[in-house]
């Protein structure tokens, strides 16, 4: 599902302003790394108003919403009158899900700057929950204007009528979205869902099937029309709906649950039934196609207002902790997916995730036995055996991480298209092992299994077998063709086009190396393990003066300890006869 990328402004310098203020949360500074692992309730408020702000500053550069919302709070109470203030503290509220302080702030900017549509979203939403359709029409009609406010004003609006019961002044107003074919898939998607609630399935089922033959490939809308065929009785018609996505991306939790049921004809609840949910939906759905389109930001907000309407929303939770990870906020993400639903087919992969997130944060020993915990509730689970292998393959814990990738492995009846990567990781870690010859066989099934549209990944596994080979001095034809073609699939990832510069020199093709590692040094000139390689073809053309610079920024660099020894005999004594005898590993992996 598709949709012009949204951003949300009033009218001034206040959202726009704010969403700025908000984008400098998430995005933190460079340097800061992980995230700091206290909590608010440790923070005490500064003694003044301005070093509470400096401090929510410093909180949003170090990635720390709750820390940057107790600081604003505390901001805010010393400066009330203050209109920008008070907006930047209503987006880092809403950002963090401090959702009574977000509501609060809202209010406050409404009576200031009616215009203001976020903050005219925001009180709707609350309306909307509260069952006050009416009010909720009257702010969602009063925010911002443009495209992406008004869909989304549309959209809501429709929920709002169908909440009163007037299902067809709600199809009226969605009817009101044409021209674009993203906008007429919403309209048909939002339409089919108001009918099933209304019970006119006929009518239901010819607007959400009109959807779906629109678009095939969002699990959210082929999870609904599936259910809603079963309940029409059509279980052959919602198995077919559910392989057809399966057939696309194998063993999603959702579709399997949903063979299962439909397999023993069971019958399958909606998971539309009221305005509040089917505004969380609307929500959802904008939010997902604006975290497609790298509107993250926005798209946070909106995953906080479609939980507050509907908290049992999985994949709005799942989303939303995917966000705040990669986002470097692991230790919000581990609180979101601590509220996926104990019922939902998701909630397994909310607990992976969590503990994948304790190991971003460096509680490597939380996270290994918070996976072994559920490895032991559920012993088949191969993405939590998956998961603590990855946990040990980070911590350059390779034989543990071989063992439990073999266990992950043992439970497959057949390796399938969606097993590639655990054929890729146990070869990595069967390598650096030194047990080569099972790591050949691991990373050719691995490109075997896996699907040809997936350029990256087969970029990775082709650099990994391709540069492997190269090292062994083994079937070098082949495996300079792999790293061409990992290449031509990554032109752009510095690391895979230092591997092919590392591969013509340590065949002492000297000329060829050169031109491959400027190249990548211009894709990641601050590597430490490039600049450092490019500081060796240099000393091997004769070129001395320039390695030596480009050993010093190596050095400048923080490169891995081993890596740092050897930079430094280098520095001081140059390079022995044999090439790379001290030069540092390329990031086979893609680092």
């Amino acid at each position: 599902m598709t949709i012009v990328t949204f951003r949300l402004r009033g009218r001034g310098p206040s959202t726009a302003v704010a969403l700025v203020f908000f984008l400098a949360l998430q995005a933190g500074a460079s340097a800061q790394g992980a995230a700091a692992t206290r909590t608010t309730e440790q923070l005490e408020p500064a003694d003044s108003l301005e070093g509470n702000y400096l401090a929510a500053i410093v909180a949003g550069a170090g990635r720390d919403l709750g820390a940057a919302s107790v600081y604003l709070r505390e901001a805010i109470k010393g400066d009330p009158l203050n209109n920008d203030l008070l907006e930047r503290g209503f987006v880092a509220f809403l950002a963090d899900g401090a959702m009574s302080d977000a509501f609060r702030a809202a209010e406050k900017l409404i009576q200031r700057d009616p215009s203001n549509g976020l903050a005219q979203l925001a009180v709707g939403i609350r309306a909307i929950k509260q069952k006050s359709y009416q009010t909720a029409r009257n702010h969602l009609q009063r925010g911002g204007r443009g495209r992406a406010a008004d869909i989304t004003a549309t959209l809501l609006s429709a929920w709002a009528y169908a909440g009163s019961g007037q299902t067809n002044k709600a199809l009226e107003t969605l009817d009101r979205l044409k021209g674009e074919a993203s906008y007429n898939l919403f309209r048909d998607y939002h339409a089919g869902l108001i009918l099933d609630i209304a019970g006119r399935k006929v009518d239901a089922e010819k607007r959400l099937k009109s959807a779906y033959d629109a678009e095939k490939t969002t699990l959210r809308l082929v999870d609904l029309w599936a259910r809603l065929q079963a309940r029409n009785g059509n279980y052959d018609g919602a198995a077919a709906t559910y392989g057809e996505f399966d057939r696309l991306l194998p063993n999603h939790p959702i579709v399997r649950d949903g063979l299962a049921r439909v397999a023993a004809r069971e019958p399958l609840a909606r998971q539309v039934g009221t305005a509040q949910q089917g505004a969380a939906e609307v929500l959802y759905g904008l939010a997902s196609a604006g975290n497609r389109q790298g509107d993250e930001a926005a798209a946070l907000l909106y995953l906080r207002l479609a939980i507050y309407l509907d908290p049992s929303h999985d994949l709005a939770i799942l989303t939303l902790g995917d966000i705040l990870e990669r986002s470097k906020q692991p230790e919000d993400a581990v609180a979101v997916y601590d509220k996926m639903p104990a019922t939902s087919p998701l909630r397994p992969n909310a607990e992976i995730q969590a503990g994948l997130a304790l190991e971003t944060l460096g509680k490597s020993e939380e996270s290994i036995k918070h996976l072994q915990a559920l490895i032991t509730e559920r012993p088949d689970d191969v993405d939590a055996l998956s998961a603590l292998g990855n946990v040990y393959r980070t911590r350059k814990l390779f034989s543990e991480a071989a063992e439990t990738y073999d266990k992950a492995i043992a439970k497959l009846a057949v390796p399938g298209r969606a097993n590639w990567d655990l054929f890729y990781f146990r070869g990595i870690a069967r390598e650096r092992i030194k047990r080569w010859p099972e790591a050949e066989a691991d990373l050719r099934k691995a490109l075997e299994l896996m699907p040809e549209p997936l350029g990256r990944e087969r970029a990775l596994v082709l650099n990994y077998l391709g540069y492997s080979l190269v090292d062994q001095h083994l079937k070098l034809d082949e495996a300079l063709s792999m790293l061409r073609r990992a290449v031509e699939l990554r032109p752009r990832d510095g690391y895979i086009t230092d591997s092919l510069g590392w591969a013509y020199y340590r065949l002492g093709r000297y000329d060829d190396a050169s031109r491959e590692l400027e190249r990548a040094m211009e894709l990641r000139p601050s590597d430490p393990v490039i600049n450092d390689h490019l500081g060796d073809v240099y000393w091997r053309t004769g070129r001395k003066l320039e390695a030596t610079f480009q050993w010093n920024a190596a050095r400048d660099l923080s490169p891995e300890p081993e890596d740092l020894v050897k930079i430094k005999q280098k520095i001081e004594r140059g390079l022995e006869d044999s090439p790379s005898a001290n030069a540092a590993e390329p990031k086979k992996d893609g680092g």
